[in-house]
């Protein structure tokens, strides 16, 4: 069955005649076309005409264009205009600056800005620590790209990425209250972005790197965490390394496995790529398979590597394992796809161990389709919506950052990281756990702040946290 995807509805403005039959022509058209009928408007009248707004869900842009084309091919009806949903729902961009105090009364501008504000700033001077007192700084993520690896499009540049920033800053308020900021760079040298983020670091409490190409992104994290006093943390990197712990924490009790016992395909070498297996490995699994265009990681291979593929080979395939992926995939007990649409068949998963775990996380279409393999795979997760179990970055860098913030963490360690992962894990109730349930809900109200409460205390335990500085609030 076709599911449809809502960021795809369009809406047909029609001038319609005003006769029976017509409207009931219109719907049944759409739905011949594929397609869904949502709302129905009635916008004006005019001549014997009926001019209404008539939503239509699609599974995707081809379809979108079907219904469109079919129903102006319907006789004395006129389309009068297509809209797409999603970009009438970013008009004027999706994020504000709100203020949190009055401004009605000279009191109030005196206190807000001069003459009241400098004594807050020659306060702040006197003791720096003063600013997560008396400024947005100890609530507030900077959320930087350069534009080069956003979602599936690749370079998009950071105009085109904008509107991706602007939703995980809706992200960060809605799940977690913290407040974040888009920052677009435009340039694409590793120097310049590490400088440039070194220079607007005094405004935030922490910085969310995104959508930076690989390998260049691992470069700029490693310069920033070890170059700045507040947290740094890759969200292509970490995030996707969390919420593929917790997600495979859940499947390996679903079949019955140990983390320490399962061979891991990990298909994409990329920021996701490195940080699971980085993670996974600091859990204790050993036998770890990366795979990418050139085929399995193997020590001392030479095409398509650079320095941080090879630390992954040093820690990485212990027998010393050749081919593709598909070889690495006989006998594997977990495939992990981070990597792009159609990159394995569904042959090579029929290979894998009996009640294999198939994690097809590629995005909008992932490595192998769920249909293909659901005969075989025992557990299978994707990054869309449309199919259970979903594996989203959302399950976890709100609630990271919150409990960050919580005790004003210096840093976010892997200890962080992997109290995180189990605590999204833990989400998912014992007698709820299932094959097509091993993720909770990114709308489920305690993920959030069940992450917090576990980053937090990690950090505690770990000393990166001052229990001194731990807010009672939980919307910051």
């Amino acid at each position: 069955m076709i599911k449809m995807n809502p960021s795809y509805s369009v809406v047909l403005r029609i001038e319609i005649p005003n006769r029976p039959g017509m409207l009931a022509k219109i719907m049944s058209v759409i739905g011949k076309a594929g397609g869904d009928v949502g709302a129905v408007d009635i916008v004006g009248f005019e001549n014997g005409y009926i001019i209404r707004d008539i939503e239509a869900g699609a599974a995707d842009l081809d379809m979108a264009k079907l219904i469109t084309a079919a129903v102006r091919r319907i006789k004395d009806i006129k389309v009068l205009n297509v809209a797409d949903r999603t970009l009438l729902y970013h008009q004027g961009g999706k994020i504000q600056v709100v203020s949190k105090v009055p401004l009605k009364t000279r009191d109030d501008l005196a206190m807000s800005y001069t003459p009241g504000v400098a004594r807050v700033a020659t306060a702040i001077a006197d003791n720096p620590e003063r600013a997560y007192e008396l400024t947005i700084k100890k609530n507030t993520v900077a959320i930087v790209t350069d534009g080069t690896a956003v979602l599936g499009l690749g370079d998009v540049g950071p105009k085109a990425a904008l509107p991706v920033m602007e939703g995980k800053a809706i992200l960060f308020k809605n799940f977690a209250g913290v407040d974040a900021f888009p920052i677009c760079l435009d340039t694409r040298k590793t120097e310049e972005i590490v400088q440039a983020v070194k220079w607007f670091s005094p405004g935030f409490g922490g910085i969310s790197l995104d959508d930076i190409s690989a390998p260049r992104c691992f470069e700029i994290n490693r310069r920033l965490r070890r170059e700045l006093e507040i947290p740094v943390f890759h969200n292509d990197q970490h995030a996707a390394a969390v919420v593929i712990l917790a997600g495979l924490i859940n499947a390996l009790k679903v079949v019955d496995k140990r983390l320490e016992d399962v061979r891991i395909v990990v298909c994409g070498l990329g920021a996701a790529g490195m940080g699971a297996i980085r993670l996974l490995h600091a859990c204790g699994v050993r036998q770890i398979i990366g795979c990418d265009r050139a085929g399995i990681l193997y020590k001392g291979r030479k095409e398509n590597m650079n320095a941080f593929k090879e630390r992954a080979a040093a820690q990485t395939n212990p027998d010393g394992m050749r081919g593709t992926v598909a070889d690495a995939l006989r006998g594997a007990d977990v495939f992990i796809g981070v990597s792009e649409a159609h990159a394995v068949r569904p042959e090579a998963i029929r290979q894998m161990a009996s009640d294999a775990i198939v994690f097809a996380l590629a995005n909008p279409i992932p490595e192998v389709m769920p249909e293909d393999v659901e005969d075989f795979a025992r557990v299978i997760a994707t990054g869309r919506p449309d199919y259970d179990n979903q594996i989203i970055d959302i399950l976890c860098f709100p609630g990271i950052f919150r409990g960050v913030f919580n005790c004003r963490a210096r840093k976010i360690n892997e200890e962080m990281l992997i109290a995180a992962a189990h605590a999204i894990a833990d989400c998912v109730a014992p007698e709820a756990l299932m094959e097509n349930h091993i993720a909770p809900s990114v709308f489920k109200g305690t993920v959030t702040e069940r992450v917090a409460e576990a980053v937090t205390d990690a950090a505690l335990k770990t000393g990166v946290g001052t229990l001194a500085h731990r807010y009672a609030s939980f919307g910051g």
